[in-house]
């Protein structure tokens, strides 16, 4: 079993999470939820969708690469939280809401969501926004959700990783069922301007990918700029780099002592936490949920 942290009460105080439509969202109020619905989007927004810890800020370097060129200082001309917004949440350390933050900036815009596809602001599809969706395989995904909920304030404590294993698989966690989310967005992309990308596939081949995110914005780059992408952008490069490990968030908000935010970043870590019978259990339970999709994910590289 792995060691319990318990969470202080002024972190607990930080914990402001609002249900809607059965799916527990971090945002500060009902009445900013009531704005992020009437989120207006831009026709030349790009929006980068995952599931929480699928590979959000990866993703998001990655592409703030690609829209910089490869210019390595103007992606490090801010911390990622600072750069790009989210459209429903917020840091509790920054002086304005990212809602706020989005409406002034400038065109064109990389935004962020963790939102399912079917509580999207209506404007994103109604402006069809390009989207980049990153999924990753649930039991990495189950993984490093625990330990950030360990080393975060912003959401509950997960008690015991047992007790995790179970809230996740019955979707009784931050952003909902990982199946629903998943499979959401997977339906979604026949419908819209979707690109849907999976975080292990990345892992695997990470110029291949690259290639696909170009071709879908509609932009060229040559390979040197493309070998520099996948360069700063490996876990490696990313986890020393002050403006994408978010060292710089306080640490009331995330302690690194506890857990780093980026921690291991490799598809299998997973197999250091699931007991046999947790992985049978889950298997199980994962072929039910995901009958009659053709989405397939694989859980090692």
């Amino acid at each position: 079993m792995m060691a319990q942290t318990e969470k202080t009460e002024e972190e607990s105080t930080l914990i402001n999470l609002l249900e809607i439509d059965g799916v527990m969202l971090p945002v500060i109020s009902k009445e900013i939820w009531a704005r992020v619905c009437n989120f207006q989007a831009r026709p030349d927004d790009l929006i980068l969708a995952t599931y929480p810890k699928s590979g959000t800020t990866w993703t998001q370097e990655i592409l703030d690469m690609i829209h910089n060129d490869g210019d390595v200082a103007k992606c490090q001309r801010a911390t990622s939280t600072e750069r790009h917004p989210f459209i429903e949440l917020t840091f509790t350390h920054k002086e304005k809401l990212d809602l706020d933050w989005a409406n002034e900036m400038p065109s064109p815009r990389m935004l962020k969501t963790h939102l399912p596809s079917h509580l999207m602001p209506p404007n994103i599809w109604k402006q069809n926004c390009k989207v980049i969706y990153v999924a990753r395989n649930p039991k990495d995904c189950m993984v490093s959700s625990y330990y950030f909920h360990k080393m975060t304030s912003m959401l509950p404590d997960p008690k015991s990783w047992e007790d995790f294993f179970e809230k996740f698989m019955a979707g009784k966690v931050v952003c909902g069922s990982w199946y629903d989310h998943v499979k959401g967005w997977w339906a979604a992309k026949d419908k819209y301007q979707i690109l849907y990308l999976f975080y292990e596939d990345m892992k695997r081949n990470p110029k291949r990918e690259i290639h696909k995110m170009l071709e879908f914005l509609g932009k060229t780059l040559s390979e040197d700029v493309i070998d520099k992408i996948i360069y700063h952008t490996s876990f490696d490069v990313m986890k020393e780099n002050p403006m994408a490990n978010q060292t710089g968030v306080p640490t009331h908000i995330f302690d690194h002592s506890i857990s780093h935010f980026m921690r291991k970043g490799m598809p299998g870590d997973w197999k250091n936490h699931f007991t046999v019978a947790m992985n049978e259990t889950f298997d199980k339970h994962y072929k039910k949920k995901m009958e009659g999709t053709t989405l397939t994910f694989c859980t090692e590289i």
